[in-house]
């Protein structure tokens, strides 16, 4: 077995497209971030501390957003291969959710205005499952393009089978 970036690929399995969300996603959590800073140094202010001190607490909040955007990011690993989609997630503690191709009903995405403008998006899954499941790859890059790729994946998948993995028998 393979391993690519910590995600085991299993014999005849082939990696089509795998990808973190974009760092274009996560300047939301940066501005919210920037936002809560400024208040905290504000309400450092407001409580006589001086300037120096209100600075290095703008600083160091601002040091924390940024590195915890970064590690979710990177933390967040989305995989299509030729059998299946993955979404592993985290770093010491992990949340990994997989299906597989053939069970993917529909692929849709989404984009806020503010994604639009950052040219990212939401990929959508919907799977056969009596579960109400929600399986997204969250802020990728060009969602189209990913969609493609989940389209080139299953039509290699289905190629030359009736639904069931055989063959279509010979008519």
């Amino acid at each position: 077995m393979l391993i690519v970036m910590s995600f085991t690929v299993r014999p005849g399995e082939q990696i089509i497209f795998q990808g973190h969300p974009s760092w274009r996603s996560i300047l939301a959590f940066y501005l919210k971030g920037l936002l809560i800073s400024v208040v905290i140094a504000l309400v450092a202010k407001l409580f006589g501390e001086g300037f120096f001190t209100v600075f290095v607490i703008l600083l160091v909040a601002l040091g924390i957003t940024v590195v915890i955007g970064f590690v979710r990011r990177v933390a967040t690993v989305y995989t299509i291969t030729n059998r299946r989609l993955n979404i592993k997630r985290g770093i010491v503690a992990r949340d990994i959710q997989e299906t597989r191709l053939e069970r993917v009903q529909n692929v849709s995405y989404n984009q806020t205005a503010f994604q639009r403008m950052l040219r990212v998006g939401d990929v959508d899954f919907d799977t056969a499952s009596d579960i109400e499941n929600t399986f997204v790859f969250n802020g990728v890059s060009d969602p189209q393009e990913v969609i493609n790729q989940v389209d080139l994946a299953t039509a290699a998948t289905s190629a030359g089978s009736h639904g069931l993995g055989e063959p279509a028998p010979d008519r």
